[in-house]
């Protein structure tokens, strides 16, 4: 993977560049500051430049813009230098009406315009725009607690030196106000600073925290639709698809939930990352369940890291229990029926009034499922992704109007309800991985007030994930008591 990301950064480090002589000419030049803001860290397409053409050519004689071609030949073989793709597949020749012969466009990322072998990304060459801030950015008058405090600390190195770190925090443990320390590190210094997640739900939850803790500082909101697309900010925020727009931008990039699809599983953005970064710059990742291959580099020292294993109210994560249910599958789709040993542990949570969330393998078997549990109460509902109500239908449980969700793997994580108690319906499925399945144990005892619960992983035969999952919690559970985080 690195070795592809260095590939794709030498031939995108040498656009066509103006030459020497245009650079002694710079030196006299007086350039836009407007043109400035808005390419400054970017890698657009001409026609998401809203300046004359004439502009744009005038500051490129004069070695203020560099252009990448949009789609290269190497060896052969195309490549994308928008979004990384080398999947020969993804590129379409046709007839172009604008070279007037034919031309290579990359379909992996057309929903962001059309980037071919004759169109040019471009970027901003000129003086950097100087970010500044007060002393003191940050309002934030929170405390933290001694895992917290230990991870802050970490960070605040890794942005300071331009480290590598990853912060490996149970669910609930706190995560964000770790980065409020680093984030002011990085803004006292005038960085530009990149908080990039997987998910738009999650950039809708963090600008307001973060808005409110740093209230001087501008804080830019990008995701599908956004309004602040062309914000030049010292702090950004920001999903993993945006970032294909940006060229070299930030000091420090912070990933957020770094193991979550789609980013771990799609080199593209991974690539985006990495371009959107400058070269001597800090890359911090967060998340409760790196990568087996991000543990590994952990443990052997070659990636910097620091656990939080205790959440902040220092009570230890619910272990889950594994019971076998007999085969839930055919129950389900043959005998429209729901095994006992789930049936009686949804009665007892509706019986106490206690909110559940029900996790099934797949949409399909879901919604074949819901009408069936509709028999023991009719309130319960269904969410999956594509549900235009998710958010609702959430809010809903958390308001206790409703007694509980069939869903998808779609609310492992980022929901956050007091005395919630979860089952995993056919735990031994394949999309059921040890990574799923710790996320999903850590939406219960998330409160102060309500610290533990039960979790309880029905299936019809032990699956690796799940033996995985519960050492996993368990490890995490007995490191922070041997560092006398817990209150046991």
């Amino acid at each position: 993977m690195q070795k592809f990301l260095q590939k794709i950064l030498r031939f995108s480090s040498h656009p066509l560049i103006p030459s020497p002589e245009h650079k002694i000419l710079a030196q006299s030049y007086s350039f836009s500051p407007e043109l400035q803001h808005h390419l400054s860290g970017r890698a657009l397409l001409a026609e998401e430049i809203s300046f004359p053409a004439d502009l744009l050519d005038e500051h490129f004689q004069c070695g203020y813009i560099g252009r990448i071609l949009g789609v290269s030949l190497e060896d052969s073989k195309f490549q994308c230098n928008r979004c990384g793709n080398q999947n020969q597949n993804q590129f379409f020749t046709f007839p172009c009406s604008r070279c007037k012969k034919d031309c290579t466009y990359c379909r992996n990322c057309i929903m962001m315009g059309r980037v071919s072998s004759c169109s040019y990304l471009h970027v901003w060459t000129g003086p950097d725009v100087i970010f500044e801030s007060g002393p003191n950015p940050l309002a934030w008058t929170g405390s933290l607690s001694e895992g917290q405090s230990h991870a802050s600390d970490r960070v605040v190195d890794a942005v300071t030196n331009k480290e590598q770190l990853l912060v490996w925090a149970v669910c609930g443990a706190g995560k964000t106000e770790v980065l409020f320390k680093g984030i002011e590190a990085g803004l006292q210094s005038s960085q530009r600073i990149c908080i990039a997640t997987p998910r738009n739900d999650v950039v809708l939850e963090l600008v307001p925290r973060l808005k409110k803790a740093f209230p001087d500082i501008a804080v830019a909101s990008l995701y599908g639709g956004t309004v602040d697309r062309h914000l030049l900010a010292p702090l950004t925020v920001s999903t993993t698809h945006q970032l294909f727009r940006f060229y070299k931008a930030f000091d420090t990039v912070i990933i957020d939930e770094v193991d979550a699809f789609p980013y771990s599983a799609d080199k593209s953005l991974q690539f985006a990352v990495d371009k959107a970064r400058k070269s001597d710059s800090s890359l911090i990742y967060l998340t409760a369940t790196p990568s087996a291959k991000m543990q590994f580099s952990f443990t052997k020292g070659s990636l910097k890291g620091v656990t939080i294993p205790a959440r902040f109210h220092r009570k230890p994560i619910p272990v889950p229990i594994m019971k076998w249910c007999g085969n839930w599958n055919k129950s389900i789709s043959q005998n429209k029926t729901i095994p006992p040993a789930i049936s009686a542990w949804v009665k007892k949570r509706l019986e106490n009034n206690t909110p559940i969330l029900l996790f099934f393998p797949s949409i399909k078997i879901m919604e074949n499922s819901l009408p069936i549990y509709q028999k023991l109460n009719p309130d319960l509902e269904a969410v999956h992704s594509e549900d235009p109500e998710r958010k609702t239908k959430v809010s809903l449980l958390r308001e206790k109007r409703i007694p509980g969700l069939l869903t998808t793997t779609i609310l492992e994580r980022g929901v956050t309800i007091p005395n919630l108690e979860v089952a995993v319906i056919g735990a031994d499925h394949d999309v059921f991985s040890e990574s799923a399945l710790v996320q999903i144990a850590g939406r219960v005892g998330r409160s102060i007030e309500k610290p533990d619960g039960n979790v309880t992983f029905f299936h019809y035969g032990k699956s690796n994930g799940m033996v995985r999952a519960v050492r996993h919690i368990e490890r995490m559970n007995a490191e922070a008591e041997k560092r006398g985080m817990l209150d046991v």
